[in-house]
């Protein structure tokens, strides 16, 4: 290895020799070296966190090459870059997926079987990177791996928390969280880059000064400083020698330890300024219910937002200088969801006060950069901050937010002259006895882009939610429907259906998902049929054995899987699914209907742990399930399991078992969904209302193979104001037995009244949700599927064609699609 000469940018690189072999021999040879060596250990035992450490450095020096190679050619071709600010990243375990995109997943099983070591549970060793609480995050951890095949210069921006999701335990079916120590045994894939920290500032003041040629400019002074410290993880394309990265902040303290208050007994005084920032990067989503939960939460979102445009205008200058003439044609920001919408303020602020640029520049360079996502249609989660926080916390944001805010008042008038009441929609100020300042709004004006996820999605954004906007600047807003990456949600997950499939059709969509189109040919071949059932039947029995473990309940595989997994919340109805559940028991303890189809309810997802609400569904469910487990007459016919600490590794087990997926939310409330995509593809077959990506995987696959049940989003809105539940409870006998069982304390004997919330929310007719005018439209649909699994031909068909028509659900699509039409990337030349 020698020294080049000095490149563009004044640095000088290192040769490096040949890359190293990816043989099985050479990742024999390297992962000895590190278990030996680096780890200092002697011998071999199979539940080892370091045998699993010894395969990532082995790994990772593979991926250290071409992660130098991609940096170097996206610099030397000066190519536009984007980087994506998400405050969730929900990566899960990355071995098993770095292998794969690096192509050597079947010689690191030949290196490790040589030592008689199994790979699937060396790689189970890894904790989950769980910095993310749902599909918001992992969504963003699809993204990168999609853009890193496409060889898209994306960086991915988000936080290090030091305790990630937290881990859920079910103590007498109530939810109890316990910290997510996921750093605890290190994290070899992280290389820390600490020439690259940057200063974030809080509180303090905003004040006016003269510059040295004599001009007035806004000052931040008298501030409290943190500093941002970046953590790089590799995101690796599949099979295509281009690794991009997710860069993660920590806060750190700019003076760790104060000797002198130490010295005079005051040790927490002497670590307070540590501790102080080392909240800020501590725990993902702090319980925003109390004041100082609410302030974390705003610090959180400013540290990612601030840090990472500091770290692109550092980029910037170290190839450019201080001429920021071609900034926005070569950088742009997506902001995934409102969390980050507060950069569009600071980007002002370092164009401005840090670099000297003009209000109107810097607003053009902000216009013509910023671009923003939202996922939600609740109006109480697009971020509102009290002014009074943002000027203790933020005074000099909160002055140019304020002048951002004049001159949109400005043009808001000169396109509707005297439309007082418009003004006030739209002002980024909600007036009243507490000021509010509307992020989602700041994000829109700041934005060249405003996108939903979901085609549903974006069409009520445009009329409902963000109208007004809309009617300002209707080419600003578009859809880009979410996707799921297959590299993860089918080549890696549910391996024996990916081999099948790879038999008839070959490869190629593990890059081209649209080719899954070929094995529709095959959907009505009995041997084909035959081996899919095969397959579904072996991914069944592993998350059998997987839910005894964790819960000691027995299942059996012939059941049908009946799977809703993701974020405990009212709007996505897991109530519902519970008195479908309470409507089978009580069918069968009758002995009415028949004999139903023999099934298996698994419900499973974590709950906010300030949402009293949800925590109270999870504690209902698990009662529930105890009274119906327990009965013997349920012995064969039905169970109902709630599947604890549900995170990203669990939905590897759970979508390739799954032969029903629960997709029930209320109309017009889900933005998109992802999981529906990773159960489709894996063949299950969705039973769900007309709501956020249903609707296009409905078109996708055809309404007879898919279970819709429901009042539409139209419908919905007509029962406001009329809708009465407890008089749609008592016209259906049915309905009426599971309130009358929940009512009556059979599912808490020994806790008396602790469902009364619950159960009054069913009854209530102000409920947003709608649960009982859906109730029968979701059994009879249910009772429809089950009618249909009875036919294991007919179901199969059904099976295969989901997966077969799953292609436009590939985030290699939807990256297509946000570089199309917002980031106009070229792809990083070959390296």
């Amino acid at each position: 290895m020698s020294a080049k000469p000095e490149n563009s940018t004044g640095d000088r690189e290192l040769l490096q020799t040949s890359e190293l072999p990816m043989t099985a021999d050479a990742i024999l040879s390297d992962f000895t070296h590190y278990f030996g060596r680096l780890l200092g250990r002697r011998t071999i035992q199979n539940d080892s966190p370091f045998l699993y450490q010894a395969v990532v450095y082995a790994a990772r020096d593979r991926l250290m090459e071409r992660w130098n190679k991609t940096r170097n050619a996206a610099q030397a071709n000066d190519v536009r870059r984007c980087a994506y600010l998400s405050l969730e990243f929900l990566m899960g375990r990355l071995l098993r997926n770095a292998l794969i995109n690096l192509g050597i997943d079947d010689e690191t099983t030949e290196a490790l079987d040589r030592l008689g070591l199994d790979l699937e549970k060396v790689c189970e060793r890894e904790r989950d990177t769980g910095l993310g609480n749902g599909g918001l995050g992992r969504l963003a951890a699809c993204f990168l791996d999609s853009c890193a095949t496409l060889r898209l210069p994306v960086t991915g921006y988000g936080i290090r928390y030091r305790y990630g999701m937290f881990h859920q335990r079910i103590e007498n079916g109530y939810q109890v969280e316990k910290a997510d120590s996921w750093l605890r045994e290190g994290f070899p894939w992280e290389i820390e880059r600490i020439e690259f920290a940057q200063t974030i500032h809080f509180g303090g003041r905003s004040d006016v000064a003269m510059d040295a040629n004599g001009r007035t400019r806004h000052v931040w002074v008298d501030t409290h400083d943190v500093l941002a410290i970046p953590y790089d993880i590799p995101v690796p394309g599949f099979e295509n020698d281009i690794v991009n990265t997710l860069r993660l902040w920590s806060a750190a303290a700019r003076e760790e330890f104060d000797l002198e208050e130490f010295n005079a007994g005051s040790y927490a005084d002497s670590v307070a300024s540590k501790n102080a920032a080392e909240n800020i990067t501590m725990v993902l989503y702090p319980n925003a219910t109390t004041e100082n939960g609410q302030e974390l939460r705003l610090r959180q979102q400013y540290f990612l937002a601030s840090a990472s445009l500091q770290d692109m205008i550092r980029n910037w200058r170290k190839r450019k200088g201080d001429d920021f003439a071609e900034f926005s044609a070569k950088n742009c920001f997506q902001l995934n969801d409102t969390h980050p919408a507060v950069a569009v303020a600071e980007l002002m602020r370092l164009l401005i006060d840090v670099h000297g640029l003009g209000w109107d520049e810097a607003w053009n360079i902000t216009r013509s950069t910023m671009a923003y996502t939202n996922h939600t249609l609740l109006p109480e989660a697009l971020e509102s901050w009290p002014v009074a926080m943002f000027r203790r916390l933020l005074p000099r944001l909160l002055d140019i937010i304020y002048e951002i805010n004049a001159r949109f008042i400005a043009e808001i008038g000169q396109r509707w002259p005297g439309d007082n009441e418009r003004i006030r929609r739209m002002s980024l100020i909600q007036e009243g006895p507490e000021p509010m300042i509307r992020m989602a709004y700041l994000a829109i004006v700041g934005s060249y882009s405003i996108n939903g996820v979901a085609e549903l999605h974006s069409r009520l954004l445009r009329e409902g939610l963000f109208r007004d906007f809309a009617e300002l600047w209707p080419g600003r807003f578009n859809n880009k429907t979410n996707g799921v990456t297959q590299r993860r949600w089918l080549a890696a997950c549910n391996p024996d259906l990916a081999d099948l499939i790879g038999e008839k059709i070959g490869d190629g969509w593990k890059v081209e998902l649209d080719q899954l189109r070929g094995i529709a040919r095959y959907a009505d071949d009995p041997g084909f049929q035959s081996r899919w059932r095969d397959v579904k039947s072996a991914n069944k029995q592993r998350l059998a054995d997987d839910i005894e473990q964790r819960t000691g309940l027995g299942v059996s595989t012939d059941m049908m899987f009946d799977v809703q997994v993701k974020r405990i919340h009212e709007y996505k109805r897991q109530l519902l699914n519970m008195l479908h559940a309470i409507h089978l028991y009580d069918r069968i303890r009758r002995g009415d209907g028949g004999d139903p189809v023999p099934r298996l309810i698994v419900i499973g997802g974590k709950a906010a742990p300030g949402y009293v609400t949800a925590k109270a569904i999870i504690k209902c469910i698990n009662n529930v399930a105890r009274v119906i487990n327990a009965d013997p007459a349920m012995e064969g016919k039905l169970r109902l399991v709630f599947y604890p600490d549900y995170n990203v590794s669990a939905m590897e087990k759970i979508c390739p078992a799954a032969d029903l997926s629960e997709q029930i939310s209320t109309a017009g409330k889900e933005a998109s969904g992802t999981g529906n995509m990773k159960f489709m593809m894996n063949g299950a077959i969705t039973i769900g209302t007309l709501d956020g990506a249903n609707v296009e995987i409905r078109e996708a696959v055809g309404d007879e193979n898919f279970f819709l049940f429901g009042n539409t989003v139209e419908e919905i809105e007509a029962l406001r104001g009329n809708y009465d539940p407890q008089a749609v409870i008592d016209a259906d006998p049915d309905f009426r037995r599971v309130m009358d069982l929940l009512s009556s304390g059979h599912f808490n004997h020994f806790e008396p009244g602790i469902f009364d919330a619950i159960i009054q929310s069913v009854r209530e007719p102000a409920d947003p949700w709608m649960t009982a005018a859906d109730f029968r439209s979701f059994v009879d649909a249910q009772e429809r599927a089950g009618q249909t699994y009875r036919d294991q031909a007919t179901w199969t068909r059904m099976s295969i064609l989901n997966t077969a028509r799953s292609g436009r659900f590939s985030t290699d699509r939807t990256m297509r699609d946000y570089n199309d039409d917002i980031w106009h990337l070229e792809p990083i030349p070959e390296v």
